[in-house]
């Protein structure tokens, strides 16, 4: 059997999403629940959900693809 678990999001991007995109943790705590239940990337369930905007989504790849 093959494993496709999605790794979980990591502590420095909740705490990026957060400090520089302005998401409220209550929003984040929301895309982390889906995001395991569906296990689906972060940022794709938080756009899909409404938490974050397409600009936040870019700024977070943008993020994601530096570090």
């Amino acid at each position: 059997m093959i494993n496709n678990e999605i790794n979980p999001a990591s502590e420095e991007l909740c705490n990026f999403i957060i400090d520089k995109i302005g998401i409220n943790k209550s929003a984040l705590e929301l895309g982390l629940k889906r995001s395991s239940v569906n296990n689906a990337p972060l940022p794709i369930v938080m756009l899909s959900y409404g938490l974050i905007t397409i600009t936040q989504l870019n700024l977070i790849l943008s993020w994601l693809n530096d570090n």
